[in-house]
């Protein structure tokens, strides 16, 4: 079996920042991007996750993993006691040698790795521009309709989530315009139709928005917090492996959220 060379952590979390534009894309407040835990100075092998949870750090270790990319990383808001629940997640980490990165906004609205272009390009859709400006920067994807309208759409929602897929249709059978905002995607509802959109692909949303899609006449499809969020990270993940000649690998979790 051919034996990988260790790489410098510190040169993984070089390339991550610069790719990711972790400097240049302010998040929530309380979010932190870029190296969250460290481990004693060098990486083997990749893991893309999710969720920077205990079950996550538990499979990656025992696959030998030693640097894991999460979208939602440790630390969202004030310092918390190292106790219980969040001791038992940090020490496993440090016991096993797992560095932790994470990049939340940095890979949801990157226009080549981010969440929503690389739901766009799975779904063979055409980008058309991007909306919903945070602190400078667009996070959320517009993409021109598929030919077959509506239905094509929705056949092509089925099959990339068959355990997530969800259909509010309101909205033109037609479609032209159809936004993307992976994860939560309140926050884009309100900001639809002055974008001439009226169709949002997004993970999950709130009871309300059922009678606002009445209402305004859209098209709401939340296709799960989770599922709608693993293509940032493994592509991440993939393209620093290859630029360090590493293995990487996907911790799955069976979130249907």
């Amino acid at each position: 079996k051919q034996v990988t060379m260790p790489v410098l952590l510190s040169d993984l979390i070089a390339f991550c920042d610069q790719r990711t534009r972790q400097k240049e894309i302010k998040d929530f407040d309380g979010a932190y991007n870029g190296l969250q835990l460290e481990n004693k100075g060098t990486v083997t092998k990749i893991a893309a996750a999710v969720d920077a949870g205990l079950f996550p750090f538990e499979a990656a270790i025992a696959e030998g993993v030693d640097f894991i990319i999460c979208h939602h990383g440790l630390y969202w808001n004030a310092p918390i006691p190292l106790t219980g629940a969040s001791y038992k997640k940090i020490k496993t980490a440090i016991n096993g040698n797992l560095a932790v990165y994470g990049a939340h906004l940095p890979l949801d609205g990157h226009p080549e790795i981010g969440n929503n272009a690389l739901l766009a390009d799975r779904l063979g859709l055409q980008k058309l521009g991007t909306f919903l400006n945070f602190e400078g920067n667009d996070m959320a994807v517009i993409a021109a309709a598929p030919s077959g309208g509506r239905s094509e759409l929705s056949e092509k929602l089925k099959a990339l989530f068959p355990d997530t897929y969800q259909a509010i249709e309101y909205g033109s059978q037609s479609p032209k315009r159809i936004g993307i905002l992976t994860g939560s995607g309140q926050s884009a509802v309100p900001h639809l139709l002055d974008n001439k959109i009226d169709t949002l692909i997004t993970g999950e949303l709130r009871q309300h928005h059922f009678n606002m899609a009445q209402e305004l006449g859209l098209n709401l499809y939340p296709c799960g917090h989770y599922a709608t969020e693993v293509f940032g990270v493994k592509a991440l993940a993939a393209e620093a492996a290859e630029m360090f000649g590493l293995e990487w690998t996907f911790i799955d979790q069976p979130c249907s959220l």
